[in-house]
This record gives C-alpha cells, structure tokens and sequence, in this order.
C-alpha cells in the first residue's frame, strides 16, 4: 500500500487558487478513480475535485472554507501498489508559476509511513499545507507558535494571517539579522488595511469568493494594461426597424427573442477579421494574433459577473448568435454556467445598454487587447440630408484598448468599420437565417 497526494487543480485559465466549500468524503472512505471528492469555487467557476486514483481516504489535509493554491495538497489517498503516476511535463503542468516561485514542488511523490519530515518549518501540530507553509515562508513565522482553529487544531492561513497582523513576537533569529534594505515598491508586501469603524444602522455585506476574483482580476488589468478609450456615435435606425419588423415572427418560430446584441456581436466578429490585430493578445515578448474569433460576452447576476464566449461568431448566423446569448443567460441564471463556457475567448463586448448605460469605460478582459462597450440605443434629433431634423435611433460603442497593443489610427479604422455595417443593414446579405 502507498499514499498518493490529491492537489488542488488549476480549474481555468490565469485560475491560481481554489477555495474548499465543502467535503464530499471522509477519512477512511473508499473511492474510485474519477470520483468527486470536494466542491471547490474560484474566480471563475464552481466544481468538484476528481479524484485520480482508486483507494481509501487517508487523510484531509485542507478544511473547508480553506483557500488553498493550484498544485496545493488537499487530501492523502491510500492505494494499492507503489507505481507512481507519470510525472507531468514543465509545458503540460497545471500548478501556477506563483506556486512554483515560492518554493512548492510541482511533482508530488507518494507519502509512505516511513518518509522522513521536511525540517523547515518546524511544526509540531501535524502536517501543514503548502500554503501555509508558503505564508509562513513569506512572512518569517514559526508555525509552533500560531493556534490552529482548522479541525482538529489544524492551522490554516487564516490564522497565519491573523498571527502577523497582531503583530508575531520577535524570534532571536530575526534578532541576530543584518538590517536589509526595504523592499523595492514594486515587491514589497501591501500593508492590510485598517477595519473600517461601523456606524449604527450599517450593514456589513461579506465579500463572495467570486467578489474577491473579480476585484484581482480588475486590478491585474488596470495594473498591467495602459487603458486608452474612444467612442463612435452609431446611426441604428434601419437596424431598429429591421429587427422590430421581424422579432415577433422570429420568437414565435424560434422560441427566444432576436435581441439587437446578437447584430452586434455579427458586425464586430466582421470587423475583427478585417481588422486582426484588434483580435490579439499581450505574452510579455510578442503579440500573439488570434486566428478564432470566440467573443467573450459579459453576463452579470446581483452579485457576480460571468463572461461566457461564444466561439466562432464569423461562421455564425445571427439566429445561432441569439440562440447562444439565450441559452448562456438561461445557464447563468440557474448556476449552470461551466468551465467549458468561459475559456479561449479573444476579444470582449459587453452589453452596457441593457441597463440604460449611453457612455461608459470598460476595463480590458486581460490577456486581450480591448474590449467595446455596446451602449444603450436612443432617440435623438438629428441633422440628416438637406439639412432637415428628424429623429434617428442613435447608440454609442466605447472601445477601451490596451495601448501596447493597439493604436489610436487602427482602432478608429476597426470602430468606424463596425459603425459602417451597423449603419448600412442589408436585409440580404445581413440575414438573420
């Protein structure tokens, strides 16, 4: 008999870490290969950790409410006979380069009765995850001196963090040590933030798991991304009234409405092959050109934000884009919405108008390279020819660019391209079938 470690798996793309919500088994389990073990959130998706072998459960190694990072153990599984699975490759591994750089070990070799103890950290409470461990690392804790409040005393990083923030005793060792110089700003550690004092009659609202990711992500592109931004007026009016002439025929045939976003999404994926470089995105050394067109679109709740894609929207029809933009609202709403449904997109539009937004700045979708605010359509006078006044459907479209991609000529070039299609709505060559 050995022991295999189960970690936690990196569960999408730019994923880094996963929260335990909770155990599907217990110790002393047995389970088969493939069965699930934990539920586990991230930033972007909710699901079940598999397991990769047949056996019985050894040990749980992280609790639940636990936020471990990828390539993390999270649970011991004893099996039958000591072969070892093969070791993953540097350009197939899932475990994140944060894990790496700290000092976690991508490959894990089964843990026997008789391996012998890392010595650093010292502990004296059993095993410690990697993350703590991490943390520990970081932060130049001895873990003998944390409470554990993790089942069975257990400490979690939780009580690491609280440890630093009350302020740890000084050990001799950090005594004894030269005074360095102060971090750079660029690698030094924030500072936490002071508890916000609270006042009677306020409310304290706990930050979701999928908060959290969304703030991370928003900062990651407003950090690494020079954000430029320009907007286009839209003259709409034969596009209303050609989607108005044809929406009830349509939803009594098809099922589901024949919104004004999916004509949207069929004239940007048109633009974006007539203008590729729009369809790009940033890898540190190069500019990789997408060749797919998959438009990620952004879908909101009351207290979360998902952005499905839709892959291959230049080989679509109006009709499938409709179909696709209903059938991820529907998934979203009833929590449905997988891993599958959120990856490879290339470039990003978000509906903005639906909620009666006319001007707005989106923040980019890292890696891409912008993303275009679809704004509310309206009724406004307008000039037209010979100098009369009549009222038109106007929209606006708010590009955001990453300007170390993009340029302020070829995205006028790709916006007023767009503008274009949307203004000269063919009945033929636009059809909706």
């Amino acid at each position: 008999m050995t022991s295999q470690n189960i970690v936690m798996p990196q569960l999408g793309e730019s994923v880094t870490e996963g929260k335990i919500e909770r155990w599907l088994v217990q110790v002393g389990d047995t389970v088969n290969k493939y069965d699930p073990l934990a539920e586990v959130t991230t930033d972007k998706v909710n699901a079940e950790i598999p397991s990769s072998f047949a056996g019985v459960i050894k040990e749980l190694i992280a609790t639940e409410g636990e936020t471990l990072p990828v390539g993390a153990v999270v649970c011991v599984i004893e099996v039958e006979g000591d072969e070892l699975p093969p070791a993953p490759s540097p350009k197939s591994s899932n475990v994140s380069s944060a894990i790496l750089n700290a000092g976690v070990q991508r490959k894990e070799p089964p843990v026997s009765t008789t391996a012998a103890k890392p010595e650093k950290p010292a502990r004296t409470g059993g095993r410690y995850s990697p993350a703590v461990m991490v943390l520990a690392s970081d932060n130049n804790v001895d873990l003998t001196q944390v409470t554990g409040t993790g089942a069975d005393g257990r400490i979690t990083r939780k009580d690491v963090e609280a440890y630093v923030a009350a302020g740890k005793p000084t050990t001799a060792q950090e005594v004894s040590q030269p005074v360095q110089q102060a971090p750079s700003a660029s690698t030094e550690t924030p500072k936490q933030q002071e508890p916000m004092a609270t006042a009677s009659g306020d409310i304290e609202i706990p930050v979701t798991q999928v908060r959290k990711a969304i703030a991370k992500n928003m900062l990651r592109s407003t950090h690494e991304i020079p954000h430029a931004w320009m907007m286009m007026e839209v003259d709409v009016t034969e596009l209303v009234e050609y989607r108005d002439s044809i929406k009830n025929e349509f939803k009594k045939k098809e099922g589901f409405n024949l919104t004004y976003f999916a004509f949207f999404l069929k004239a940007v994926a048109q633009a974006l092959k007539e203008f590729p470089m729009i369809n790009s995105v940033w890898a540190d050394d190069k500019i990789i050109q997408k060749k797919a067109i998959n438009l990620s679109i952004a879908v909101a709740t009351d207290d979360a934000l998902f952005v499905p894609v839709i892959k291959n929207v230049d080989e679509k029809s109006i009709k499938g884009i409709a179909k696709e933009i209903h059938e991820y609202a529907h998934l979203v709403r009833n929590g449905n919405l997988k891993l599958d449904h959120m990856q490879g997109g290339t470039f990003t539009v978000n509906n903005t108008g639906s909620f009666g937004s006319v001007q707005s700045m989106g923040i980019i979708n890292y890696p891409q390279a912008a993303i275009l605010q679809v704004e509310s359509i309206v009724k406004r006078p307008v000039i037209v020819q010979g100098n009369m006044i009549a009222p038109r459907s106007i929209v606006n479209l708010c590009l955001s660019l990453d300007h170390r991609i993009l340029d302020g000529m070829i995205c006028g070039k790709f916006l007023s391209r767009v503008k274009e299609i949307l203004e000269n709505v063919d009945k033929d060559k636009m059809s909706v079938y």
